[in-house]
């Protein structure tokens, strides 16, 4: 009896999570995490930076908020996104930010898109569009454009150099780690 009744709360709490994960936020919801991020912005702004922010949301709970301070820490990576993520991982001990949400008052540059895509973040919201952002001179649109470019056109030198001898370590460790 005890272990049927373990069973069974066993598989009521599984099946809450699951449905906890996949729950899709209300439009209230979605609008007052993105009056969060646009509120770590304004802090952004008060310390001489961008006026990005951004917060990580897991299951109805935000687990991680950053906003733009490259300036202020001479950083050019402490993006308000990139932040974020840093924070969540922190918090939640991982570097798998599966189940979790990115909202942010502007859509996310192609660093910061790519620290999604790493963290395993499947769902992005932004307020402001990168073509609004260049109208508004916010942002350049180069770099969109400049990861796409074949080496020999990229604005930023690239050129390729012991490649057998790096492969090699990225061979040997691909045979031994399994991709998360």
């Amino acid at each position: 009896m005890k272990t049927s009744a373990i069973i069974f709360l066993f598989i009521f709490l599984c099946s809450f999570q699951v449905n906890a994960q996949t729950k899709e936020n209300s439009i209230e919801e979605n609008e007052n995490y993105m009056k969060m991020a646009i509120e770590l912005a304004k802090t952004a702004v008060n310390e001489g930076n961008y006026p990005f922010g951004a917060v990580v949301v897991k299951n109805g709970v935000v687990v991680g908020k950053g906003y733009n301070c490259s300036h202020s820490t001479n950083d050019a990576t402490a993006h308000g996104e990139i932040m974020a993520i840093r924070d969540a991982c922190k918090n939640l001990g991982t570097n798998w930010l599966e189940g979790c949400e990115l909202y942010t008052n502007g859509e996310p540059c192609p660093m910061c898109f790519a620290a999604c895509f790493f963290a395993n973040i499947k769902h992005i919201y932004f307020g402001a569009t990168k073509e609004d952002m260049t109208e508004w001179g916010i942002v350049d649109m180069r770099p969109y454009d400049l990861v796409c470019q074949p080496l020999e056109k990229r604005e930023i030198k690239s050129e390729v150099i012991l490649r057998e001898e790096s492969g090699k370590l990225f061979e040997e460790w691909g045979k031994t780690n399994k991709k998360k």
